[in-house]
């Protein structure tokens, strides 16, 4: 081997001036080595069988140096490098610009010497083992159950529900407790809470954060897939939300250039899958958007995907009390948005509907109403109590609808309330929120068919009433699920009445001995469209007056507890 043939093996081009410098001195204090101790100690024969090992263990000593001095040489470029063991058998330093991986991982690792590194691959793969979960192939049991009831791809079709893991201490886990997302897998959402230098590009649906090369070289993974939206598991739901990219990445001029940097952290979430509808506006942004924004008290700032101007100028009140600066619509825009941390997705806090676990939240459903009430100026926070010889009438909001599940004989039941002693206000909920909730939080008694305009309730006061009317077909488990169990939870005294046959229109459209009218379970079993499209969707409701007036009645009862 011929005293030049070690530099020969290594391109330095790459590594910076000091380091370069550093390494030829060495070198050469390698080659120092080789003529004294190898030229003059041994003879051609013994020079022959210890030069190529003495080389190698000049080398690691190099590297090890610079492995232990790296804080005071600057970046360490050696961790790009790998050694071959080529055909020829002479060893071959080269600079890899192929992957940030270590060859550890590739198929060639019986012929490849990491040089970087000196843990064997059993334990290089028990620290990868450690590494950021964020796949959900694994189910359980309990999400299945919950699925059965909300996922509506899945409506009585048990042999198809979507199982999603629980969170687990194994699903949340960051390198060296820096720039790794710390992703949480729950049933219902999933989200990434994120700290570092975080680069926003909304042309791409990117959140890049910015690592050193030693922590991505110790991460699993360097990107994963979000879909900001707490809906997870309703296939039809999730498809109609983009898809966000989050990707470690190496700092250098190829990486997107801060245009705007922000202060505060930032939330991204979601206004698509079903945002349109009223109860999934609350129960999958809004509710979600309230537990992981309020510990930040509005120094917070919102970024919104799938965004539209309708939705968000129906629900700014809300988004103005939560944070304190202007949202930001970020889908396609051209700006780099950067933060020092942040949050991608939400935080759904509780598998039921419209709820609060305060054992996953700091906050319940209680400190949510307060939160309304606060924003929205409302002044009742109690129902009226009904004294004996007291004056004062209970007002009964009657809640209506122009299109399907409408009451054909409104002034009928006003007369009725009207009878009994009730106030009654006929209005039917729209865009403007603010409105409506002034007039529901007025009132002592709410009544409607099941629906949407039923999400309401989170603006009426302590103790009121709600009368849920199920319309005709199989409804009870999206009335219980969807409104029962939520009211009670917000201390809500709840009512229902289950209309009979006689009282559906779908009478007037189909014989007495359809499966419609006679069966419904085998509609039910069809699925969802089927059941959605002829007892939600068709049906209005013609109220037996009579027939309901001990509802009204019973509410009158306990208005006076």
């Amino acid at each position: 081997m011929s005293r030049s043939s070690a530099h020969n093996f290594i391109h330095l081009d790459n590594l910076p001036r000091t380091n370069r410098i550093c390494v030829r001195v060495l070198l050469r204090l390698v080659r120092m080595m080789y003529d004294t101790v190898l030229a003059r100690s041994f003879s051609k024969h013994e020079q022959k069988r210890l030069g190529y090992w003495a080389l190698i263990a000049c080398l690691f000593i190099v590297l090890s140096f610079f492995t232990i001095f790296k804080p005071y040489l600057g970046p360490l470029q050696v961790l790009h490098l790998r050694l071959s063991m080529g055909e020829d058998e002479k060893l071959h330093l080269y600079n890899d610009t192929t992957s940030s991986w270590l060859i550890a991982k590739e198929e060639t690792i019986d012929s490849t010497l990491i040089v970087n590194d000196k843990r064997s691959s059993q334990e290089e793969a028990e620290i990868m083992s450690r590494a950021l979960i964020v796949n959900d192939t694994d189910r359980t049991h309990e999400e299945a159950e919950s699925s059965e009831i909300t996922s509506k791809d899945d409506f009585m079709v048990n042999n198809t529900n979507i199982s999603l893991p629980e969170a687990t201490d194994a699903d949340a886990v960051t390198k060296n407790n820096k720039m790794e997302p710390l992703c949480t897998i729950m049933g219902r959402s999933d989200f990434c809470e994120i700290k570092g230098d975080i680069r926003i590009d909304g042309s791409s649906y990117t959140v890049f954060i910015v690592s050193s090369e030693t922590d991505i070289l110790a991460a699993e993974n360097t990107s994963w897939r979000v879909r900001p939206y707490a809906r997870k598991g309703d296939q039809a739901a999730m498809g109609a939300v983009r898809e966000w990219t989050l990707k470690l990445v190496a700092g250098g001029s190829d990486i997107p250039q801060c245009t705007r940097n922000h202060s505060v952290p930032g939330i991204l979430f979601s206004a698509g899958g079903y945002a349109g509808n009223h109860f999934h506006a609350f129960t999958d942004i809004i509710v979600p958007l309230f537990s992981t924004a309020r510990p930040y008290n509005g120094e917070v700032q919102f970024l919104i995907t799938n965004g539209w101007s309708a939705w968000i100028t129906k629900f700014k009140t809300i988004l103005k009390a939560l944070s304190r600066y202007e949202l930001i619509n970020i889908d396609n825009r051209k700006d780099i948005h950067c933060f020092g941390s942040m949050t991608a997705g939400l935080k759904r806090p509780s598998y039921k509907e419209l709820g609060i676990d305060p054992s996953k939240s700091p906050y319940s459903i209680k400190d949510f109403r307060k939160f309304l009430r606060s924003s929205y100026s409302l002044r009742k926070t109690r129902a009226i109590t009904i004294r004996d010889g007291t004056k004062k009438r209970p007002r009964l909001l009657i809640i209506s609808r122009k299109t399907s599940r409408a009451f054909t004989n409104v002034g009928e039941i006003v007369n009725m309330a009207e009878s009994l002693g009730f106030r009654v206000v006929v209005a039917e909920p729209g865009m403007d929120v603010s409105g409506f909730s002034k007039i529901i939080n007025s009132c002592d008694v709410v009544m409607g068919v099941h629906g949407a305009g039923l999400t309401n309730i989170v603006f009426l006061p302590e103790k009121a009433v709600l009368i849920q009317v199920i319309p005709f077909g199989g409804a009870e488990w999206l009335s219980r699920t969807f409104f029962e169990e939520p009211a009670k939870d917000m201390n809500i005294r709840y009512l229902d009445y289950k209309i009979k046959v006689e009282e559906s229109t779908l009478i007037q459209q189909y014989p007495a001995d359809h499966a419609v009218l006679r069966d419904p379970s085998v509609i039910g079993k069809q699925g969802w469209l089927a059941f959605q499209s002829i007892y939600l969707q068709k049906q209005n409701v013609t109220i037996d007056v009579n027939r309901f007036r001990p509802t009204l009645v019973k509410a009158l009862e306990l208005l006076h507890q």
